[in-house]
Parts: structure tokens; C-alpha cells; sequence
């Protein structure tokens, strides 16, 4: 962290120190007191400081951003290709390629341009208004113009408005989770706290930006607009580069390939007709471009579009919403997925899930605010009528509450505190009716909750005038006030030891923990003081709460783990209670840890080293997450990350694939990522890695489906040149089979359906060439059947004495049925089709076929097609040799596949 500007004047400590400072410090480090700053002050201070504001980061023009999408060899290459096509004069197709790239271009700039809201996502969450202490005189002010020095009071529903050190303070809680991720509000005061503490464990500072949910208290402004803890995470998420997704990666280098080889064989071939066999130069300028025409994939660029778009589709209708198209293809390479903990892998919504008594150890089942559960101990369901203490301890749990249970729709939902609302739910799942319990207990008065005694304490008088006290809190708080413990309805002597030990217990799985005791009071006793709770007690017991994890979560961890993919869980909670989680996920039976302070000790090369072996990272604050994420990258990982905070914003936008939370994440989240869970669901990652995986697999058929079609197309025109005979299609006809035949063949591809294995292989290694040496091999060899099949027909029309035209007519049609048939053969890499599922299971591969065979009716028949392309009717014979051709192909193929590849060479 930076420290202030004018530290030198102000003799201010760096940043990370302002916690470890009394009040009395701080009112001496920046020379202010209670009465606040003197206006003088604080006109100097707006000349040193600035306005209390996060300054907008620099920008390229729009112009700069839009020209920035056309830089890429692919689309270099599709430009070429319209220019070509358009002087050969054919527009239309010319017009359809540059669609393509316009399309592309306008697409990538409408998302960069939302990715750079980010940052005003953040800049927006600061306050508007701040309630300051000037010259002792309280007044409301902009929040933009406060300054170090300032005393700001804040109460119930404010948002902090800058970075505040603490002092007059009255049960002042202020939910942080936007900084740190945890969802239970901080109950913060004003002593000064080590200084190795984690931000969540700050308790005497407030930051820019969080929520006070209850409360008041008086603060000292720290920090303002860039140097406040938001202010931070906004300068880093500015300073984040995003990561080129593996696929486009692997596409730039592949396009930079296909362009050099394209054009050395289109000039070579040129200057071979040229000097070899005395073809004149135009001509040769003319079939070297007709090769080039042959050997592009215009379509290939449209048809990833299309396969990523698709995936899209089935994402969302799995919960997951893809706001950066690429990121459907990265999310089939990830190989680590780094997970926030509360609400995403736990359902955010606290839970007692363990009660202790002196005659049980009892379990609740039931998760969340439901109030459907049963009591067991081992394993076996208890009888609550047999047990007097657990009855009184859930009507204590259910009295001494603050908080409503209520039911909307089909959804129970809580009002108030979270740790409150699951004592009601376990009342209600002990049998006690809530409404009737109230009125037949009325409650006469209360102690309310203060940091300074730890507990809460309610009066109650039943209709009979029979007094008692209900209490609940921390277990330091409340063992030392009691006497008695309850034993089969009967009070005897307490046994702290045992008490302190079964609290042990709960707080070593990850539990919060709360005591509950009770004491009769006659019935005259109608007011609560503190004197009335200082001993005498009887011990009711022990809970344990816990935000349970979700049960589809740790289905999909398994599922994760199944498909090689490692699960790492990223929080702002503590380490035992984030271990306990992770063990419950199934994320590793013995958890390694590493927290934020352990973290910072480490250099980059170590943190490398670590990040490998360690599975919760606890206590970490953005910088740590973005070191993890940058670590994990290091070792050449595609991460996936999720988050809701703006604390997450930074990671989110430098992992590979960033996923907010779609219900509780913050704009900010939203904005720094490629992916939304409109569930907030760790499934619905899981889910989209599945599709990620499909939509791959998809992108990888149509490639495979395309080169060799065009490899077939290519080496037709450079066998006839090689042979000295005229071109069997023509350049015109050529684009005619691209952009008609085989994009809308290849279209139907990214429609196949999810195969059986996809989430039982590892994650692909995006460091591999996007074309295998299997796909460059059956790349070879379908070009060389096509070629064979295509020039074979041509030279046998050709040698019955047809014309010219006719014989690339019958060339042409050649080309687009073996491409049919090799339609059929891609849908499986390296399994057979020759089955009802291979031949019929892809229905849009049929409605493409049925397509296609009508445009090439149309081609053939047509007179206006015939005129246009030079072609001619052919008769049934010509047709029935065309098929026979297909088929051979179809057949040696499948052929193929069962004698040189094995099922595990398409992974």
C-alpha cells in the first residue's frame, strides 16, 4: 500500500499501520481533534490531497479501440479473401466475408468497452454524502470533499465514505464483504489491533465504500479517494492486463501459419506454371489466386462465432451467462478453479448444525433457513420429549432473538441477524410453534448485545407469573456466570472443563459457537439488570453453526476432481473455519492452508511452488488473489475464478475465465468478468466447463471438418497445374463450394451433441498446437481422397469426350458429396458411425445435407446458375458415379478409424 502524499508534513504511517495506532495517535499524526479541522485546514488540505475521489484511469479513443479489433493475422487473411473474391467480381461473396470481419470487429469493441466499466463500477460504490465534524459544529457535506483529519460519523445504513480510524463507538457493526467476502457483518471497536492483522481482522478501522448495517460511532479520515482501501483495488484492477483466451492464442498462431504456407505454394505454384510449363503469366496469376481462394478457410472464422454463440445458449440455460464470447471455449481448458467460499460453494445462510448437552452430542440435519430437520446421535433419531435440556435450550434459542423467520412463497427467508435467524430455524425444527411461544412467553426486557459483555439477555413471564431469563453468547461470556448445568430436567453442579472441551470440539470443525443458560426469577421481578445475570446460572448447552456447504457444490467438486480439474478455495474467512468447509466439499481430506500474512512472505518463485500443493488460501485480500491467480498462470494453468466483491474485481478480471456471482455479486465483480452465475452456484461452473469442453470439441470437428475440404480444393488446383491440365474448378466455383457447401455443412457440426466422456478427460493442453498431429494427419489424408476422387471423375469426363463444362460441373458436384459424406464421418473423431446415433443423431446435419442438396440442384439446373458459374446438366449416370465416389470415401474413413486411431487420440 502507498502511503499519503504529504506524509512527510502530516508524519502520517504508511497505510498498512493506521490500525496498530490509538485514537490519540492518530489525532497527533494528522493534527486534528474531536472539534474536527478549522477551514483553513481543510482549503490546505484540498490543495495537498484532492478530491475525495477515485480519478478515472486513461483510456484509448473509441476510434483507437474499434481499428484495435482488426488487428489480427485471421482477420488480415479474411481481407485478403474479400478483396480477392471482389476482384473477381463477385460481390456477393466479397460482401459476406466482409460482413464476417465487421461483425467481429463491432463485437469485440461493444465488449472491451463494457470491461472498461469495471472501473466506474467501483468509482460508483463510494458515498455521495458524509455527516463531518468541522470547527465543532456538525454538518452534511459532499463525500468528495473530505479530507485526512476529518471526524465522520456514521450510523445504521450508511455507506462508510472514506477510510476511517475509529473512536466513539456504540455497537457500531459494518458488513465488509465487498473487502473481504464474508457475509457476517463486523462488529467493530476502537483499540488498536496488531499489526499483522488481516483487513477483516482491522476491527478499528472502517473502509470506503462498506455498509454499516447497525450501529453509530465517530471516526478519523485516514485515507481519501485513490490512497482508501477501494481506491487501491480500483488502481489495481486498472493496471490488470486480461489474458488472450487459449483458443485465440492457438487461432493467431495457426492463422500466421496458414497465411505463410497459403502464399508461398499460391507464388511457388505460379512460378512453376509460369517457368515449367509455359503457361502464360496472367493465367497463372489467376489459378495461383484461385488457389489461394481454395486453400482459405473464409468460413472458419464464422463458424467458431456460431459454435461459440451456441454455447452461450446452452450456458445460460444452465445458469451461467457468458458476457465475453471467448471465454466459452476457455472454460473447456481450465484446469484450476479458485473458489470464494460463502455463497458459492456455502449456501450463505448460517446453520445450527451440532447441540450439545450434558446427556448428547446431537446432530441436526436440514440446511439454510428451512425449518425441516431431525435431532440424531449417532446416527439414531432422538425423541426431544425424553430430553427436557434440549427442549428448554431451543426455547431459549428461541426467545433470547432478535431476529423473524418468514416464509415467501415456497422460500423461508430470515429478517435480521444471520447467526440469530438459524436459532429460530432450530426452534422450529424441535417442534416449538414461534407465534405461540412468543405470546405464551411475552417478554418483559432485555439486555441487548454489546461487544464489551458478549451476550445477550430477555426477560419472560409466563400467564401464571413464572419468571425466568434466557441468555445467549460466547462461552467465556457465559460459563463463568453459571452454577448449574441441566441434567434430565434437574440443575446440578457445572462441569466447565467438560463445557470448554465440547466447545473445543465445535470451534475445531469450522463452527461458530454460542452458549445458552437460563435462570428463574419470582414474578414480581418484572426489569433485567446486569447484576441479575452475574452468577446462578443454569447451563442449557452448546451449538455450533456453520453456513453448511451446498449439496450440488460438492457434487460438482467431485465432478471437478473426476474430470482432472483442481479445486482451490479463495476467502477472506478464517482458516479453520474455511479447512472445515473444504473438507466437507470434498475438496481434500486434510486441507494444506496458506494464509494472507503467510502468503506475503513468500516471493513469487515460492508462491509458484505453493500454489501447487495448497488448497485454501484464507485471510487473503485482492493483492494475494491476484498473486495467486498470476502464480497459478505461471505454472501454466487456465484459471477460473470466482468472486462477488469489489475486493475480487482485480483477480476476476486477470484470471482466465473471471465468474461473478449473479445474486449477491457487486457491479464491479460483474463487470471484471467473463462469466455470471445468475445462481450463485459452484454447480453451475461445473456445468459450464462441460459445455466449454462440447463447444471445443464442436470447434474442433468443424476445423477438421474444413481444412481437408479445402486441402482437397487446393490440391486439385495444384495437381492440374502440376499435370499441365486445365483447372477442374474454377475459382468462382471454389467460393461457391466455401461459402454455400461447406460452411453450412460445417455449421450443423457445432450443434452435436455433448459426448458420454467429455467430463472424465483431463483439461486440454492449451500449450499444443490447435492442430494435432491426429488432425494434421487426417487433415492429409481426407485432402488426398478428395483430390483423388475430385480429379479422378474430372479426367474420366474429360476422357469421354464431354466439355469442359460439364466435366467441372461433374467435378464440382464431386466435391460437395464427398464433403457430405465426410459430414458423417466428423461427427465422431475417431469412434464409428456406422450406427443409428453416427448416422441420425445430429438432426441438424440432416436438415444441412437436405440444403446442400438442393443449392446443388439449384447449381446444376438452374440457367441463371449456369450462366453465372458455367455450368451444365448432368445425367443420372454422371450421378450415380459422383455417390459411388462418396461412398468409397465414407468408407475409407471409417476404415481409417478403426485400423490407425483409438478413441483416446481425439482427447
Amino acid at each position: 500500500m502507498q502511503t499519503m502524499n504529504t506524509r512527510a508534513t502530516l508524519k502520517q504511517p504508511p497505510l498498512p499501520d493506521w490500525h496498530t495506532q490509538t485514537a490519540e495517535q492518530i489525532a497527533a499524526t494528522l493534527s486534528t481533534s474531536v472539534q474536527g479541522l478549522t477551514a483553513d485546514q481543510v482549503d490546505a488540505r484540498h490543495a495537498k490531497f484532492g478530491a475525495n475521489r477515485l480519478p478515472a484511469p486513461p483510456r484509448r479513443s473509441p476510434l483507437m479501440r474499434l481499428l484495435s479489433q482488426f488487428h489480427n493475422v485471421l482477420i488480415y487473411v479474411l481481407i485478403v479473401a474479400a478483396i480477392v473474391t471482389a476482384l473477381l467480381g463477385h460481390s456477393v461473396d466479397s460482401g459476406v466475408i466482409v460482413a464476417v470481419v465487421l461483425i467481429n470487429a463491432l463485437v469485440g469493441f461493444v465488449q472491451e468497452g463494457k470491461a472498461e466499466k469495471a472501473i466506474d463500477a467501483v468509482r460508483n460504490m463510494l458515498s455521495q454524502q458524509a455527516v463531518v465534524i468541522r470547527n465543532g459544529h456538525r454538518q452534511q457535506i459532499p463525500a468528495e470533499q473530505l479530507v485526512p483529519g476529518d471526524q465522520v460519523f456514521i450510523q445504521s445504513g450508511d455507506r462508510v465514505p472514506a477510510d476511517l480510524h475509529l473512536h466513539k463507538l456504540k455497537e457500531l457493526n459494518i458488513e465488509e464483504a465487498l473487502l473481504t467476502g464474508e457475509s457476517v457483518p463486523v462488529l467493530k471497536q476502537g483499540q488498536p489491533v496488531t499489526a499483522d492483522a488481516a483487513l477483516g481482522d482491522r476491527t478499528n478501522l472502517a473502509f470506503s465504500g462498506t455498509l454499516v448495517t447497525s450501529g453509530q460511532g465517530t471516526g478519523t479520515v485516514i485515507a481519501t479517494g485513490a490512497e482508501t482501501e477501494i481506491g487501491r483495488i480500483s488502481t489495481l484492477l486498472a493496471e490488470v492486463t486480461s489474458l488472450t483466451t487459449p483458443l485465440t492464442r492457438q487461432l493467431d498462431s495457426f492463422a500466421r501459419w496458414l497465411t505463410g504456407a497459403i502464399l508461398l505454394v499460391a507464388v511457388a505454384t505460379m512460378m512453376f506454371g509460369y517457368w515449367v510449363r509455359d503457361y502464360a503469366l496472367g493465367d497463372m496469376f489467376l489459378a495461383a489466386v484461385g488457389l489461394a481462394v481454395a486453400a482459405i478457410p473464409e468460413g472458419l472464422p464464422a463458424v467458431i462465432t456460431i459454435a461459440l454463440a451456441i454455447g452461450v445458449q446452452r450456458m445460460a440455460n444452465r445458469r451461467a451467462i457468458i458476457r465475453k464470447l471467448p471465454a466459452v471455449e476457455t472454460l473447456g481448458s481450465v484446469s484450476v478453479i479458485c473458489s470464494d467460499k460463502t455463497g458459492t460453494l456455502t449456501r450463505n445462510e448460517m446453520t445450527v448444525t451440532s447441540l450439545i448437552s450434558t446427556q448428547c452430542s446431537a446432530e441436526i440435519s436440514g440446511v439454510g433457513y428451512d425449518p425441516h430437520g431431525t435431532f440424531s446421535c449417532n446416527k439414531e433419531d432422538l425423541d426431544l420429549h425424553s430430553l427436557p435440556e434440549i427442549q428448554q435450550l431451543c426455547r431459549a434459542a428461541v426467545l433470547c432473538n432478535e431476529a423473524q423467520l418468514n416464509q415467501k412463497d415456497e422460500d423461508w427467508v430470515i429478517e435480521g441477524d444471520p447467526t440469530e435467524g438459524a436459532l429460530l430455524v432450530l426452534g422450529a425444527k424441535s417442534g416449538i410453534d414461534l407465534n405461540e411461544l412468543h405470546l405464551a412467553m411475552p417478554r418483559d426486557d432485555l439486555i441487548p448485545f454489546e461487544s464489551e459483555h458478549r451476550f445477550m439477555a430477555t426477560l419472560h413471564h409466563d400467564h401464571n407469573g413464572n419468571g425466568v431469563v434466557y441468555i445467549k453468547g460466547a462461552i467465556e461470556a457465559i460459563l463463568p456466570r453459571c452454577q448449574w448445568q441441566m441434567a434430565e430436567g434437574d440443575s446440578q453442579a457445572i462441569d466447565s472443563s467438560y463445557w470448554v472441551e465440547q466447545q473445543e470440539l465445535i470451534a475445531s470443525q469450522g463452527k461458530r459457537t454460542l452458549a445458552l443458560a437460563m435462570l428463574s426469577l419470582p414474578e414480581e421481578h418484572r426489569s433485567l439488570h446486569f447484576d441479575d445475570v452475574k452468577a446462578g446460572l443454569i447451563l442449557l448447552g452448546v451449538v455450533g453453526i456453520i453456513d453448511p456447504p451446498r449439496d450440488e457444490a460438492i457434487r460438482a467438486v467431485t465432478e471437478c476432481h473426476r474430470a482432472g480439474i483442481k479445486v482451490k478455495m479463495i476467502t477472506g474467512d478464517h482458516v479453520a473455519t474455511a479447512s472445515a468447509i473444504a473438507r466437507q466439499m470434498g475438496i481434500t481430506e486434510s486441507p494444506r492452508s496458506l494464509t494472507g500474512n503467510e502468503l506475503e512472505q513468500l516471493t513469487d518463485s515460492q508462491l509458484q511452488d505453493a500454489v501447487e500443493n495448497t488448497d485454501v488460501f484464507a485471510r487473503a485480500s485482492p493483492e494475494h488473489k491476484l498473486r495467486i491467480v498470476e502464480a497459478l498462470q505461471a505454472q501454466q494453468h487456465v484459471v477460473a475464478m470466482t468472486g462477488d466483491g469489489v475486493n475480487d474485481a482485480p483477480s476476476l478480471k486477470r484470471a482466465d475465465v473471471g465468474t461473478a456471482m449473479g445474486v449477491k455479486g457487486t457491479e464491479a465483480a460483474k463487470e471484471a468478468s467473463e462469466m455470471v452465475l445468475a445462481d450463485d452456484n459452484f454447480a453451475s461452473i461445473a456445468h459450464a466447463v462441460e459445455e466449454g469442453r462440447t463447444v471445443f470439441d464442436n470447434i474442433r470437428k468443424s476445423i477438421l471438418f474444413i481444412l481437408p475440404t479445402n486441402g482437397g480444393e487446393a490440391l486439385t488446383v495444384l495437381a492440374a497445374i502440376a499435370l499441365g491440365t486445365m483447372l477442374p474448378v474454377t475459382p468462382a466455383q471454389i467460393l461457391w463450394v466455401n461459402m454455400i457447401t461447406a460452411v453450412t455443412l460445417a455449421l450443423s457440426l457445432t450443434f452435436e451433441p455433448t459426448e458420454p466422456n467429455v467430463m472424465l478427460r483431463h483439461p486440454r493442453n492449451t500449450r499444443q498446437p490447435i492442430l494435432s498431429p491426429f488432425m494434421i494427419w487426417r487433415i492429409v489424408f481426407v485432402s488426398l481422397l478428395m483430390v483423388t476422387g475430385t480429379f479422378g471423375l474430372f479426367l474420366w469426363e474429360i476422357s469421354t469426350g464431354v466439355t469442359i463444362e460439364t466435366a467441372r460441373t461433374v467435378a464440382v458436384n464431386t466435391l460437395v458429396v464427398m464433403e457430405v459424406f465426410y459430414l458423417l464421418n466428423s461427427r465422431f473423431l475417431t469412434d464409428s458411425v456406422l450406427n443409428k446415433n453416427g448416422l441420425l443423431g445430429n438432426r441438424y446435419a440432416l436438415y444441412a445435407i437436405a440444403l446442400v442438396l438442393v443449392f446443388q440442384l439449384l447449381f446444376t439446373y438452374l440457367p441463371i446458375m449456369q450462366l453465372f458459374f458455367h455450368t451444365t446438366a448432368i445425367d443420372l449416370a454422371a450421378w450415380g458415379r459422383i455417390i459411388v465416389v462418396g461412398i468409397i470415401m465414407f468408407l475409407a474413413v471409417e476404415l481409417e478409424k478403426k485400423l490407425i486411431h483409438k478413441p483416446k487420440a481425439a482427447e
